[in-house]
């Protein structure tokens, strides 16, 4: 079993030597630990060569992206994992664009927390869950290298139907008008709006209206004949 080498950077003292603790049992870790400082952290990089960094999201006075591109700009092999609270979307966009491989959640279990360490030592991305199946589980296998953050909506599969209930949602119809547009049932209208929501990682139709409305790829979608595919 190849070891994983695993540098914890947490500026919660308490916290640190507590998670080092916690996993010293497992015999495919091998666990060194440093506060969050930026000079420091480098410095324990080229002491220990660990495989894995895992880092807090919300280190104090100090700026993780500078942090981490600081890491993947001298050591790109290295694999990085963000822990914390819940994190945003958008800083999220920018963790995963800056080389970010896995998150754990401060309320992870310890199952969670060793899973998702191995997972990442061996290639995998893993994502919050309440992420997984949305866009950024797609940027990350697709969108990323290929569009960069700045268009990664434009990464995401949708098909031409969807593509026109976008359109439609923008113009401000319901459901039912979507239907009878579209000579779709209602039900299927509404799995559609489903998949968009799942896809484009939006919880209401106004967000898609708003996206819509400043995409031109969506403006004349809606008056362009209707697919024989649903």
């Amino acid at each position: 079993m190849k070891e994983i080498n695993l540098l914890i950077i947490e500026d919660n003292r308490l916290l640190r030597e507590g998670i080092k603790t916690m996993i010293a049992n497992y015999p495919d870790f091998m666990v060194s630990t440093a506060p969050g400082n930026g000079e420091n952290v480098l410095k324990m990089i080229d002491s220990q060569r660990p495989n894995v960094l895992l880092i807090d999201i919300s280190l104090p006075e100090h700026d993780n992206m500078d942090i981490l591109t600081s890491i993947k700009a001298k050591h790109p092999e290295i694999k990085l994992v963000m822990m914390g609270l819940v994190p945003i979307r958008e800083d999220i966009l920018q963790y995963v664009e800056a080389g970010v491989s896995g998150f754990i959640l401060k309320d992870a279990t310890i199952e969670d927390f060793i899973g998702t360490i191995r997972s990442v030592f061996n290639g995998e991305k893993i994502l919050p869950s309440i992420l997984t199946k949305s866009l950024f589980s797609i940027i990350v296998e697709n969108g990323l290298k290929q569009y960069g953050a700045s268009r990664l909506i434009e990464s995401v599969r949708m098909t031409r139907r969807e593509r026109e209930v976008v359109a439609l949602i923008a113009d401000g119809l319901t459901n039912k008008e979507i239907a009878d547009n579209l000579h779709l049932s209602a039900y299927t209208v509404k799995s559609h709006v489903h998949n968009i929501l799942e896809k484009m990682a939006m919880n209401t139709r106004v967000q898609i209206a708003i996206y819509a409305r400043s995409n031109e790829d969506f403006k004349n979608t809606a008056g362009s004949t209707p697919p024989k595919d649903e």
